[in-house]
């Protein structure tokens, strides 16, 4: 195969794919044909260029995304690209992240940037409205989605450029690894529909409704949960989600990893929370992320 599977060294769960530099060589020229703008500007240049990913890899990618972002069992992969070139820039990994997102479904219209993607940095100061952009504070576990009428079925993060970072480690956590599943889930407050809401930096100028626990096709729990989101309707829904919280940042069964520079983290938004934390203080602070969130592509 073209490319390495391999357990992480934290959990058999997640999958590490190791594709090699003569592999990414191959795209430079697939990728200069279409620039960053044409791929914000024309959806179907998208495809051409995850086509191009998945040639280059002998057509045995998108199956193995597929397959590994739908199985319970696993449902995380860490795409790490091995790059010792200064060729393979900033905008190559958001070509590449948007490869992979295109390989397994649609991305959702991202209203905090306007775009399939978020690009977005965490800085020694912000003043922004969100846990997401403060950087000395642990951004708490939590699923992406709970506050947009779409559907988020899987999440992609790709780390682009960090500099005087110490910290900031990621962190994720498998539902049915969670100690406290049973409890919370049999909870029945936890079935009741929630109001959501967002900060302005988010551009939704709406709410929506849902439970904080449901079940997927087999039967089995998953989660649409975040801190900062819920507006709780009385007594009873405040402090069932103060237990929520305390209860994942408890949890002895989160993996906690740095994620290396142009590696991407590509998970199941259903079973698998994430969150990281905290940096250790420096002024000169800087990491860029990249973001898509999206749904699988639907049988024909």
């Amino acid at each position: 195969m073209s490319f390495k599977i391999l357990d992480h060294e934290k959990s058999k769960r997640i999958k590490v794919i190791k594709i090699e530099e003569k592999e990414l060589d191959k795209l430079i020229f697939p990728f200069k044909k279409h620039s960053i703008q044409s791929l914000e500007y024309k959806p179907f240049s998208r495809f051409t260029i995850a086509k191009a990913l998945d040639d280059c890899l002998e057509k045995k990618l998108s199956g193995t995304l597929k397959e590994v972002l739908n199985d319970r069992d696993s449902g995380t992969v860490i795409v790490e690209p091995i790059i010792n070139d200064k060729k393979f820039d900033k905008e190559f990994l958001v070509k590449l992240s948007t490869c992979l997102a295109y390989l397994v479904g649609l991305p959702n219209f991202d209203s905090m940037t306007g775009k399939y993607y978020a690009r977005f940095t965490v800085k020694h100061s912000d003043s922004s409205d969100s846990y997401l952009r403060k950087a000395y504070k642990n951004l708490d576990l939590h699923t992406d989605g709970t506050y947009v009428k779409e559907k988020t079925d899987w999440l992609i993060m790709t780390k682009l450029e960090e500099k005087n970072v110490s910290g900031g480690e990621s962190v994720i956590l498998h539902l049915d690894d969670w100690e406290y599943l049973d409890e919370l889930n049999s909870n029945p407050i936890g079935k009741e529909n929630f109001i959501w809401g967002s900060p302005k930096s988010k551009n939704i100028d709406y709410k929506v409704e849902h439970p904080v626990f449901s079940k997927d096709h087999d039967g089995k729990p998953i989660i649409s949960y975040i801190d900062q989101f819920p507006e709780p309707k009385n007594m009873d829904q405040g402090l069932f989600l103060q237990k929520l919280s305390d209860a994942l940042e408890q949890s002895k069964n989160k993996i906690s990893f740095p994620l290396p520079v142009g590696s991407t983290i590509f998970s199941n938004n259903y079973f698998w929370l994430h969150g990281r934390r905290a940096f250790k203080e420096h002024t000169g602070l800087s990491r860029e992320l990249l973001r898509i969130r999206g749904t699988f592509f639907q049988p024909n």
